[in-house]
């Protein structure tokens, strides 16, 4: 359920920062480089920040996968 809302969150950040980059000002791409870089830390490392503020707000990790 957490890897869910992870890949929900990032998904939305990355669309408004690109919208924001094209729209607004482009050094909002700078953000969506930011989300990018944070998913490929929490790959290498196995640990994401997202993860632990979703545990502390009392969403539940279920053993749910993609198949």
């Amino acid at each position: 359920m957490i890897n869910r809302y992870i890949r929900a969150i990032a998904g939305t950040f990355v669309i408004i920062s690109v919208l924001l980059g094209m729209y607004v000002n482009e050094n909002w791409l700078w953000f969506t480089i930011f989300v990018g870089a944070n998913l490929l830390q929490s790959s290498i490392t196995k640990w994401c920040l997202m993860e632990d503020i979703l545990r502390k707000v009392g969403i539940k990790d279920s053993k749910e996968s993609c198949n």
